[in-house]
């Protein structure tokens, strides 16, 4: 697709890796971006309100991809990601969702998915523009945090834009590191959510052991029903995932890295996901 009279190559995609007080990983997910060869700008949500400099003042137009990255933002002040969410909804909410509309990719990871499910953004089944949650990201089943490998197992059926180069049934060792990330649906209604996921192909990660079945803790590090690790709206190109695939960009991040192969390629594990995004960019804008 054209772009200001050119071919939109991955050099010119520009992501923003969306922070406010309190949010700790936004270099990272920078920093991975970057690995890609895309342009990542980490900006405070006061710039896209205009609560700024003229100079600093940002537009979410400004963007191809939006990620909001991990950590505690406003100290996790009632939930984890409620006083994110609600400054979002009061001052950029409509454009947020202008966003989404238009197909631009969002990445929720770890707090950003808890933002995402407090915006009502995931999971789907809302009317639009509504942003009431329909689920809870709650306290980990063991009750405390939890910061340990994990393994995913790509279970989306070609859905989500996040997994275009992850073929199904694949496994990802993608590190967890969060204290509220037991996936939770209103009481009595999980099964009819999950059926519903399903049917919508809307269910992206689950939680495996090392083999790749379907297991307890500590492969499921937080209790979420059903294992699930990560998942999309109706649109496809929001994801929202506890583990933080930054975290396994490189080779080097990984656990275990040590005892492969050293010589050959050293991307990691979460590179596919980020790839997966910037390939849909690149063939949509």
């Amino acid at each position: 697709m054209e772009e200001d009279g050119f071919l939109l190559k991955t050099s010119d995609i520009r992501v923003a890796v969306l922070r406010i007080e309190g949010t700790n990983m936004a270099e990272e997910a920078a920093a991975a971006a970057k690995g890609s060869g895309v342009r990542a700008e980490i900006i405070h949500l006061k710039q896209l309100e205009g609560r700024c400099s003229p100079a600093m003042r940002r537009s979410l137009q400004d963007y191809h991809m939006i990620v909001i990255p991990g950590g505690f933002s406003s100290g996790d002040y009632v939930r984890a990601g409620a006083m994110f969410a609600s400054r979002i909804k009061s001052s950029i909410g409509r454009e947020f969702m202008n966003f989404i509309d238009e197909g631009r990719p969002v990445l929720g990871i770890c707090n950003g998915f808890q933002i995402l499910v407090e915006l009502g953004i995931l999971p789907s089944g809302g009317e639009k523009g509504e942003m009431l949650p329909r689920a809870a990201l709650a306290t980990n089943l063991s009750t405390r945090y939890e910061c340990r490998p994990a393994y995913l197992k790509n279970v989306n059926r070609g859905h989500c834009v996040f997994t275009r180069k992850i073929p199904t049934g694949t496994l990802l060792s993608v590190p967890t590191a969060h204290g509220e990330g037991k996936l939770t649906f209103p009481p009595g209604k999980s099964d009819e959510w999950v059926a519903k996921l399903e049917e919508s192909d809307e269910i992206v990660f689950r939680y495996v052991d090392d083999r790749g079945n379907f297991a307890g803790y500590p492969w499921n590090p937080n209790g979420s029903f059903y294992n699930i690790a990560g998942i999309t709206d109706d649109t496809g190109s929001v994801l929202g995932m506890m583990p933080h695939p930054e975290r396994t960009y490189w080779r080097y991040l990984h656990s275990d890295w040590t005892r492969g192969d050293l010589s050959g390629n050293m991307h990691g594990d979460g590179r596919l996901i980020f790839d997966s995004a910037f390939d849909y960019i690149v063939s949509k804008f």
